[in-house]
């Protein structure tokens, strides 16, 4: 199963559509996760195009995106891997101990919030935030990430620079 992860797009003011380097990996997913502050449910729409699309609510979501279908928390499996998702997963300090309370049974949490690109592992479980593919702020670039799962594991995790 390959998944397409994005996180903060802040439509409309960063993303205005696809941008086509984001599109590129967005053909070959079967699933796509995002990780929060999509901003306008019309982002959610346009990626229905490539693939399915699970997201959470983060702090730049309304009510029309929560209406779409986001919750704040989000608990899945995805080819027999278990897969959590939140916008904001706290501070870095303690950061894994926090998502393995919160998701005691996540082999993956995916996170955004920061925009900061990150994939630790520790306190058995894997954190992965995929970035902003439009907001890169103090990054080189903006990002997203793709994961690739297969017999209820992560067999392959990349933060793929878009911009």
């Amino acid at each position: 199963m390959n998944v397409a992860v994005l996180s903060d797009t802040h439509a409309p003011r960063r993303w205005r559509f696809c941008p086509p380097r984001v599109a590129e990996r967005l053909r070959d997913a079967d699933l796509i996760l995002h990780a929060g502050d999509v901003c306008t449910p019309d982002v959610l729409d346009e990626l229905t195009a490539y693939a399915p699309v699970h997201v959470v609510a983060g702090n730049n979501d309304g009510p029309d995106v929560a209406a779409w279908g986001a919750p704040e928390r989000l608990e899945l499996e995805l080819d027999g891997l278990a897969v959590a998702m939140v916008h904001d997963s706290g501070a870095a300090t303690g950061r894994t101990r926090r998502m393995r309370r919160w998701f005691p049974d996540a082999d993956l949490v995916v996170f955004g919030h920061s925009h900061i690109p990150l994939d630790e592992t520790g306190d058995g479980v894997r954190i992965f935030n995929p970035g902003s593919p439009t907001d890169r702020r103090r990054q080189p670039h903006g990002t997203m990430g793709v994961l690739t799962i297969a017999d209820g594991r992560l067999t392959q995790a990349r933060i793929i620079p878009v911009t």
